[in-house]
This record gives structure tokens, sequence and C-alpha cells, in this order.
């Protein structure tokens, strides 16, 4: 099977954990760890550098803190996990029995709108970054905003990249750093769509046909997108799945949504962004031991094993060949 997940927020809850309870990737009770990962036949996680911008002094100091964490993990963990920067290096630790680990951004504001900082986080290894969070930020515009201090998203779509952003996301095209439009006001995709030429990815989106959430994809955006050979991960929060008050196995709404996006951008375009330890606990998802079943409920909702494939690895590992060199 050998999954690969485009987003979890793993790293943030390591590093905001208490002294008095450590956690740590070799073993923990969130949603990924070592062992849950090797039930669940990880071959890679995109592990996210995650902060509320609002909530910290200096979002570039706290980046690099959890980057420093970041790096901290993987050494105590090399025998089971290993960074990678380059393709190669995820075929080499497949090889060796070792599952891989991609650093990623979520939430461009550490880069304070500067190409320098940018750089000095793709040295860093960061090798794809969601351009916003919940927060308007120097690149561009969510598709949701907290407002007035209100824990209540609102709906904001009107105004895409900044002037700076448009120089941004041409830089990362430049550096070979992957852009993440997920979380993205729908003005902002369609701006990365005119204002770039390379394909990229809404690493934990799912379809706004499917559910009606403005965090979802709309079908123009899952079209253009597929037709620029992105892809786009299927997010496991109940909240972008389906409506509290419908019935039903949420394995079977990650099936529907699969199907939608299958149907509005292509087999290629489908992947897994799960969002773990970033999302509620369900019991029908509680974490990364639950990729099986989703593999076994994607077949008997009549996708081929090969298209399972697709959508558990091959897609992302394809754009990743083209990225990661």
């Amino acid at each position: 099977m050998n999954a690969v997940d485009m987003h979890c927020d793993t790293i943030m809850k390591i590093y905001q954990s208490p002294i008095n309870e450590p956690g740590h990737l070799k073993k923990n009770n969130f949603q990924l760890d070592i062992p849950k990962m090797q039930q669940g036949d990880y071959l890679l996680q995109n592990f996210a550098i995650f902060l509320d911008k609002e909530a910290v002094d200096s979002p570039y100091e706290e980046a690099k803190a959890m980057i420093d964490c970041f790096y901290n993990e993987m050494e105590e963990n090399t025998e089971e996990i290993r960074p990678v920067t380059r393709y190669e290096q995820i075929l080499d630790n497949g090889l060796n029995e070792r599952m891989s680990a991609l650093l990623t951004m979520e939430e461009g504001a550490p880069i304070e709108g500067s190409v320098e900082k940018l750089e000095e986080f793709y040295n860093l290894g960061v090798r794809m970054m969601t351009l916003t969070w919940n927060y308007p930020n120097e690149i561009g515009y969510p598709n949701a905003v907290f407002a007035d201090g209100n824990e209540q998203l609102t709906e904001k779509t009107q105004s895409g990249l900044t002037h700076k952003g448009i120089e941004i996301v041409q830089r990362m095209n430049d550096l070979g750093m992957i852009i993440d439009v997920s979380h993205g006001s729908d003005a902002l995709v369609n701006d990365v769509l005119q204002y770039t030429d390379r394909p990229f990815v809404a690493s934990h989106s799912n379809a706004r046909k499917v559910h009606s959430h403005y965090r979802n994809l709309s079908d123009d955006l899952i079209k253009k997108i597929g037709e620029r050979g992105g892809v786009i991960g299927i997010n496991f929060s109940d909240h972008f799945l389906q409506d509290a008050k419908e019935k039903g196995s949420l394995i079977h709404a990650i099936c529907r949504h699969a199907r939608h996006l299958y149907n509005v951008g292509g087999i290629e375009a489908v992947a897994l962004g799960s969002d773990f330890d970033g999302i509620t606990v369900h019991q029908d998802l509680p974490d990364g031991t639950i990729l099986p079943t989703i593999y076994d409920a994607l077949r008997k909702s009549d996708f081929s094993s090969e298209q399972v494939d697709q959508i558990f690895n091959k897609n992302i590992l394809r754009l990743y060949q083209d990225f990661l060199i």
C-alpha cells in the first residue's frame, strides 16, 4: 500500500506538549507516531510547521524553533524515518524499509513577505508551503478569517494574492518549493493559476459540491488544478467531509469526495491529506492506523487497485519526482 499523506500537524503537537508530559514521534497519544505509521503502512508523511501567527510574538522565530523540533525528532528515530529533500531519498528509504518525512510549512507568515526568508526556509529543508492559514498575510488572503477576535470563521473570498505574493509564488516555482493553496481563497487559487506555470497542490482540501463548506474546493478549481497537473489531498476532518446532520461513516464520505475529485479533476489529481493532529479525533478516523481500512473501502467503492494506488501514493510521488531534484 505504501501511503503518502500530504498534511499533518504532529510537529506542532510535539512542540507544544508540556514538559511534564512530553510528546515524541517515537510514541505518543496523538494521531500519528512511529508505531501508528508503521501499522498504517506509510511510505512518506508531510510534516507541517504550523503556527497561529496572531498567537506568537514572531512567526519567523517560532517556525525556526519548530523546524529544530522536527529535526530533533528525525535524529531520535533515524532507523525508522528520515527527512527527505530529493526524490531519490524517498526511493532509498523505501528500499531500506524506512519511512520518509517531508518538511512543509502551513502559513506563509514566517517568511514575512521576504524572498530572502523564503530561500532561508528552503535551505532549511522546507519543500512545500501553504500560502495562508485563517488570516490574511503578506502573501494573500484565506477563504475564511478570524474576525474581531471571534473564533468563528467568516467567509472571505474576494481577495487573492498580494503583489508581494505574486513574487513569492513565482520564486517558489523557481526554487522547486511546491505551492499549497489549501486555506486559500478562490481568488488566490485563480491568481496562482494565472501567475505560475508549474503544478501545485491543495494538500488538505475536499470537494465543495459534496459538502458545501467554504474550505472545500469548487468544481471549477478542482478541474483547473487537475488540468495543471496538480494534486488534491482529501482532508479527514469531519467538518469538511460531511454535514454534522448527515448519517454514515466518514470513511464512506472520503470515498464520495474521492469519486467526485476523480470525476471532475481526473484520477491523477486525487491524493491523501489527512490533517491528523490538526483535526478532532473521530471514532471513524482515529489515527494513522486507519489507512488500510480506507484503502479497502476505496476498492469496494469501485476504484480499481491501480486507481487506489494512485490516490495513496503514485499521484503525489509523480509531483515529488518533478520538484524534489
